[in-house]
């Protein structure tokens, strides 16, 4: 039976916002059925236009607002929304860090697991301007070589100069880059008709070293004008101490393809992390938020104890920036990554900082656990920083086979924690601290956390 809708398509009316989404959207509720819209916050009493309807819920637009949150603030700009940068940027910093503790204690509570406590979330001093790496399209508007980014769900290009959350370098190296293939005359891509000459920029920056990395991502493995073009970058931009070429030429949203050239410079740039020094490749994976990722990996190592004595697996190690830290207060870290080059990156980290406490291996953490199970290694700790996707259920039942007394859980997202967490607790670990929020990335929905697990005493 087709369910009649209180609203209909195009229809004007008033409602009051009630929450926000976990994509930071306002929630209004009809006779129980919820339209979400952007730029909106609860207690706000709003004039929408129905924009689109589901059977279950549907997409509204404000038209007027009929009164103002007192936790509003003014944005910076239409297109940061639009784009899905900065979707928190209207709803002011303190607020941000409330809406993201409650978004991890309610995806608790509709898991029944409200006894757990969420502590208030670890905020930046200065929540702009964090971000150590860009990735930005290029296209061509009206015969000028433009960054920008698309307006969310869709391919309409946006141009910025300015992209708020980036470093305020960052900024100015592509604008620098732009006017350079500019007046070389170098073509931007275009998607519709598969041509042109440049994909992407992308750069990255040493947040204490200022180091710079540059990397120009083109369909074509032909660079016209190639060395003018790196003598100006170089000359330009001095702080480019790695300038590189990655050759992308498939019909595709994924940004770098498998070939890269360095076309001035090192292979890398180099940075630190509490006072660690790391070697970044243009494909690294290295946290983006310098500040808050020194925090985070400070709270997790505090919250599992370490005081030098202890063994320790880091299951999900990349270029080892979490097992590096471990080491310095633990007696041996092993790390394990599925990806060859991180582990390569991971050993050189390793020496560049004289550690000789860890022992990193390639491949599948769930089976690696297994071999030092077998081995008879017995892990005091183990540390796990999945991707969004979470942790298998087979990795979860392997670690707890350990029988570690803690296991650090950093999450990313935390709809598969609270997920991740319930197998663990039957499993027989309990959640022994308030789990922490850790703002990595302000003006948008996004949260980190990171969770203690202990054994229960049988």
């Amino acid at each position: 039976m087709k369910r009649n809708l209180p609203v209909t398509k195009n229809q004007k009316l008033t409602a009051t916002i009630m929450d926000l989404t976990y994509q930071g959207m306002g929630v209004a509720k009809v006779d129980g059925y919820s339209l979400f819209c952007d730029d909106a916050l609860p207690g706000e009493e709003v004039v929408l236009h129905v924009l689109k309807t589901g059977k279950n819920f549907g997409y509204a637009k404000v038209v007027e607002r009929l009164t103002t949150s007192p936790e509003r603030v003014t944005g910076k700009g239409k297109a940061y929304s639009q784009t899905g940068i900065a979707p928190l940027q209207h709803l002011a910093y303190p607020a941000q860090l409330k809406f993201k503790q409650k978004l991890v204690s309610d995806l608790l509570q509709k898991a029944h697991l409200d006894a757990l406590d969420v502590a208030p979330t670890l905020g930046m001093q200065v929540p702009y301007a964090y971000r150590n790496k860009a990735q930005v399209p290029v296209r061509e508007i009206n015969g000028e070589l433009k960054a920008g980014f698309f307006k969310r769900g869709s391919h309409n290009f946006l141009p910025l100069d300015d992209f708020l959350i980036q470093d305020k370098r960052i900024d100015e190296v592509i604008q620098a880059v732009l006017q350079i293939l500019q007046k070389y005359h170098i073509t931007a891509y275009d998607e519709a008709t598969h041509s042109g000459t440049l994909r992407h920029i992308m750069v990255r920056r040493g947040h204490y070293s200022n180091e710079v990395m540059v990397v120009l991502v083109t369909r074509t493995k032909k660079l016209p004008h190639k060395d003018e073009i790196v003598a100006e970058i170089i000359a330009k931009c001095p702080d480019v101490v790695s300038l590189q070429q990655n050759i992308n030429s498939k019909q595709t949203n994924v940004i770098l393809g498998d070939e890269t050239h360095v076309l001035a410079g090192k292979e890398y740039i180099t940075d630190q992390l509490n006072g660690l020094k790391f070697e970044i490749s243009a494909k690294s994976f290295y946290q983006v938020n310098p500040t808050q990722t020194e925090k985070l990996y400070q709270e997790a190592i505090k919250r599992a104890g370490l005081t030098g004595k202890e063994t320790v697996i880091d299951a999900y190690c990349g270029i080892g920036t979490i097992s590096l830290s471990m080491a310095k207060h633990a007696k041996k870290v092993y790390g394990v990554e599925i990806v060859e080059a991180a582990i390569a990156d991971a050993k050189k980290n390793a020496a560049l900082n004289n550690l000789d406490n860890l022992e990193f291996e390639v491949g599948n953490a769930e089976e690696w656990m297994a071999t030092w199970q077998e081995q008879g290694i017995k892990p005091d700790v183990i540390m796990v920083d999945p991707p969004r996707k979470g942790l298998t259920q087979s990795l979860i039942e392997s670690a707890t086979k350990m029988q570690p007394t803690k296991i650090v859980y950093v999450s990313c997202n935390p709809a598969t924690l609270v997920r991740d967490l319930q197998s663990f607790m039957d499993l027989g670990y309990k959640v022994t601290q308030p789990i922490l929020p850790v703002d990595q990335f302000p003006q948008t929905a996004h949260v980190e956390t990171v969770t203690v697990l202990e054994r229960s005493e049988k």
